[in-house]
């Protein structure tokens, strides 16, 4: 039988979900960053939805029937993206614990090839920025910086006059004019920037194919995306998709958007919310397979219940443990 158990934290809301079977428990994770609760649900929302997984899920025999059980769960409603999110990460982390192997195994990913991840570095004065990046310079191997302000020359060069590392922007759709943005892509990969994601408003589609086409830098899609019903449909007007499970409702999901993008010609990327080590470690499960990762939300909080993934020299380290990769602490 099943049983789903659920915690919460604020700040960041975030609602921890347990599902059980068999005297095995996996571990599941929704966060709902404020700025997000339209797409995302909020702590009443999550709450009421994963009371009506609770009321239903026992139907199914076993937890190995993860296909019918995740699309049965995503039906009970059109949005709840979070919420659907901890359900699936903690059905994979019971099904991987059930079968005594993680998910990077089961995906036959070789966890070796887990990318660096991006460390992110706040809009803040020139002299924090500085502090800031110096700190962390010597333990990350890419940073990343989200522009869209009139500011944005300033806070590269503040950064450059402190380290060559390599930098991923994220413009926030930031730039509205699309001969701006692309005269902006051009400076910032002279200044050894080496990718953008979403330059431009996710509704001027039109304009970001034009800017993608001229680009001497890869371009990713962020605000465009949310599910895996998007990812044909931005096929030339980006060069790639960054995937974050809490808005694509889990690894499922995730994993079927990683390998339509490749079947597309697209690049891919893995981000976060802010997250504890749960959310993360999922989704680090299938970053042996992108070619960028932004999985640094297990880093920026104080309180993080789980030990699972770690960064080692800035590279993203998988444990051996089956299931999502965590112990609960």
């Amino acid at each position: 039988v099943f049983t789903v158990a659920t915690y919460s934290r604020t700040t960041t809301p975030d609602v921890q979900v347990e599902i059980e079977y068999d005297g095995i428990t996996g571990y599941g994770e929704a966060s709902m960053p404020p700025y997000l609760q339209k797409e995302l649900g909020t702590m009443e929302s999550v709450m009421a939805f994963l009371k009506k997984v609770q009321d239903v899920i026992g139907q199914f025999p076993d937890p190995f029937q993860l296909e019918d059980i995740l699309a049965y769960v995503d039906k009970l409603s059109p949005g709840d993206a979070a919420a659907k999110a901890a359900v699936d990460i903690a059905l994979h982390d019971l099904v991987g614990k059930l079968l005594q192997a993680p998910w990077y195994k089961i995906w036959g990913l070789d966890k070796d090839k887990a990318p660096s991840t991006t460390f992110t570095i706040g809009i803040d004065t020139p002299k924090v920025v500085r502090e800031k990046t110096k700190e962390c310079a010597d333990q990350f191997n890419i940073l990343k910086v989200k522009l869209g302000r009139e500011n944005d020359k300033e806070m590269i060069e503040t950064i450059r006059s402190v380290t060559s590392l390599p930098i991923a922007v994220d413009a926030n759709q930031g730039w509205t004019d699309k001969h701006y943005a692309i005269d902006m892509i051009h400076w910032l990969h002279e200044k050894g920037i080496v990718m953008i994601e979403q330059p431009m408003p996710k509704t001027q589609l039109d304009d970001i194919a034009w800017v993608t086409q001229q680009s001497p830098l890869p371009i990713f899609a962020d605000e465009s995306l949310q599910r895996l019903s998007d990812v044909a449909g931005l096929k030339g007007a980006f060069h790639g998709i960054n995937i974050k499970l809490m808005k694509c409702t889990g690894m499922r999901e995730g994993w079927k958007m990683v390998t339509l993008a490749r079947a597309l010609g697209m690049k891919v990327m893995v981000g976060c919310m802010t997250e504890t080590s749960c959310a993360c470690s999922a989704a680090a499960q299938f970053s042996p397979a992108v070619d960028f990762a932004d999985l640094d939300g297990n880093l920026l909080i104080a309180n993080d219940r789980f030990k699972g993934m770690e960064v080692i020299k800035g590279k993203i380290t998988l444990p051996d443990l089956p299931g999502i990769g965590v112990v609960k602490l």
